[in-house]
């Protein structure tokens, strides 16, 4: 079992730690914390967002931004979605984001939650798909690493 806290500046050196290639960087955050790799000054400009860790046990396994996209209070955006490599597959993302929209609905009563995900990233996509979040059918085009990727849009209402 997971829980979920804010997050903590110490909780940083951590999280970056899990990008360990530019591919999985630029899935992670599309370039918006500049260029591969991380720096932990350009991570802590995420400090307009709401931030979350998730911890099992006190380990810190999972991280999370949150915010409003729009002027309306209905819709919340999850984004920099993150699981510890040595943790994947065994549905902490999942547990995770179900807690995220536990508080979205709860302390927001938000009606929406959106997020977008590339299309090379299965893992991502499928624990998306788990957690009940269904394509917009709206695409928008990154160009990364020398390509142009496809982000898909997805929401989930809650």
């Amino acid at each position: 079992m997971i829980r979920l806290r804010p997050y903590r500046d110490s909780d940083a050196d951590i999280i970056l730690s899990w990008q360990r290639d530019e591919k999985g960087f630029y899935q992670w955050c599309a370039g918006m914390l500049g260029a591969y790799p991380p720096s932990r000054q350009r991570f802590d400009a995420l400090g307009a967002l709401m931030r979350f860790t998730a911890l099992d046990e006190e380990q810190v396994l999972g991280f999370f931004t949150l915010r409003n996209p729009g002027e309306s209070q209905d819709e919340v955006r999850f984004g920099y979605v993150i699981v510890d490599p040595q943790k994947r597959g065994k549905g902490y993302g999942a547990e995770m984001l179900r807690l995220g929209l536990v508080f979205a609905r709860s302390v927001y009563r938000a009606k929406r939650a959106t997020l977008g995900v590339f299309e090379n990233n299965t893992a991502a996509y499928r624990c998306y798909r788990a957690v009940g979040f269904r394509e917009k059918g709206e695409t928008e085009m990154y160009p990364v690493m020398g390509e142009e990727w496809v982000c898909r849009e997805m929401f989930l209402d809650l």
